[in-house]
């Protein structure tokens, strides 16, 4: 269910750093993803209760459409580019003729029919690409990712601020849930500054590494997306209203941001980073997993990303020119 967010955003996002002419159509038709993306949220709990993915379904295609829309009109004056415009129309709209076409499969078909239809999306660009790519701006495009990991890393900051309200209405866990919203906005605080460490643009500098960008980046989204669903289960659990054991509560928390920190260190940071943030970064995923060792939740991993934090202070991202002017050259191209 998050792929077909962040599919969606990733594809809108992409196309409005060449296309995004603003105009009344334009905004009329990013209305109507949103209106998808509603829709498909009222479908979360059907695919849990029933797995049911009608209305799931449904919400996507209708965020799919409209992208369709937007390609169909680019391609009128797209000029060299039609083609890649055509390609990216008629992929799309292929691939959400099949996701109607497989709600008639049933239990484990369905399922792997889905898995067949995510990696036939993820293919799209990278057909289209190749009949010609389309341009795009570095600074645009990692300011646009940058601002979907704040959102996402918010959300464990309304966990935390979740936290204090449940003290206020349970008093035997006061001290153990405000402790946990302090160690929680430390921490998140530490994820944001990991991964604004790096020059995110330096890393992009043709189609190979922009579709690398892109993608591996689910891993980073989807990991700070959990986050904060482990935070509200670490709550859960002081409240007595979770299932889980102790061990599993404390996976849902680091398990995230072990992902998280791996995540930016695969997709931007190595590139900028000496030898001593190469390691420090790895190694500071493996230590966060350790953190059901520790009586009080998320201190360990709190602790091990602010001393985290510290090392990337005294070691500042590698200048690298060379690299900025390639990678404005491609945007230019």
């Amino acid at each position: 269910m998050f792929f077909a967010v962040w599919w969606a955003w990733m594809n809108f996002t992409w196309f409005a750093t060449t296309f995004a002419v603003d105009d009344w159509l334009y905004r009329v038709l990013t209305v109507l993803q949103m209106a998808g993306v509603l829709v498909l949220a009222a479908g979360v709990e059907p695919v849990f209760d029933r797995g049911d993915l009608r209305l799931l379904v449904l919400g996507y295609v209708v965020m799919r459409v409209a992208m369709v829309a937007q390609w169909l009109r680019a391609a009128r004056t797209a000029g060299r580019l039609r083609r890649t415009a055509l390609t990216y129309a008629v992929g799309i709209a292929a691939v959400q003729v099949l996701w109607v076409g497989a709600l008639v499969l049933h239990g484990t078909a369905l399922w792997v029919a889905a898995g067949v239809l995510v990696v036939a999306e993820l293919a799209v660009p990278v057909v289209a690409e190749r009949r010609g790519n389309t341009t795009w701006h570095l600074h645009h495009i990692t300011e646009r990712y940058g601002l979907f990991t704040l959102i996402l890393l918010g959300e464990s900051l309304l966990g935390s601020a979740n936290a204090i309200i449940e003290a206020l209405h349970d008093e035997h866990a006061l001290g153990a849930l405000v402790s946990v919203s302090v160690l929680v906005l430390v921490s998140t605080a530490a994820l944001w500054w990991v991964y604004f460490w790096p020059p995110h643009h330096r890393v992009i500098t043709d189609l190979r590494s922009s579709l690398r960008y892109g993608y591996a980046h689910y891993a980073v989204f989807a990991a700070a997306g959990a986050l904060s669903a482990g935070v509200e289960t670490e709550i859960s659990s002081m409240t007595g209203e979770s299932g889980l054991r102790d061990l599993g509560t404390s996976l849902t928390v680091t398990v995230p941001v072990a992902v998280f920190l791996l995540g930016v260190w695969w997709v931007a940071l190595r590139a900028s980073a000496d030898r001593t943030v190469r390691l420090a970064v790895p190694v500071a995923a493996l230590l966060v997993l350790l953190d059901p060792l520790v009586p009080v939740p998320v201190t360990l991993t709190t602790v091990v990303l602010v001393l985290l934090v510290v090392v990337l202070v005294v070691h500042p991202p590698l200048s690298a020119p060379g690299a900025a002017a390639r990678g404005a050259g491609s945007a230019e191209g």
